[in-house]
């Protein structure tokens, strides 16, 4: 997982929160992807964000799960719960954007994964 996101997670930020930005139009419509470019940055960052999880998903769902003896959930592998939430919100992300949810519907999203992310970089669990 540190292999993705050390190559491409600070771009994909970056490629989420510049769609988020410009797909509000001048009248506050964010869900019509037909004016300007906003149709194909929206194919460009879906595709980009699919790709992600195209390769997150069968590693963060092999992360194991246990229970302390309070009966909480817990992830035993340092960081493992900051990549399951950056990809269950990268995942909430690309459903909104591609349901052509409005942007405060989807924003919650995209800062929780900037949250995770920014969690992973500040832990340098990723650091080689």
């Amino acid at each position: 997982m540190c292999q993705w996101y050390n190559a491409q997670y600070a771009t994909l930020r970056s490629q989420i929160a510049r769609l988020q930005k410009n797909r509000i139009g001048p009248d506050g419509n964010d869900f019509d992807y037909t004016r300007d470019n906003i149709g194909q940055q929206v194919d460009i960052v879906t595709g980009n964000i699919g790709q992600a999880l195209d390769f997150l998903t069968p590693r963060v769902q092999a992360l194991t799960q246990a229970q302390n003896p309070y009966g909480d959930n817990y992830f035993p592998i340092y960081k493992g719960e900051a990549f399951y939430k950056l990809w269950e919100q990268l995942s909430n992300v690309n459903a909104g954007i591609l349901a052509h949810q409005p942007d405060w519907f989807t924003a919650p999203s995209v800062q929780k994964a900037q949250r995770w992310g920014s969690d992973i970089y500040r832990s340098r669990v990723c650091e080689q």
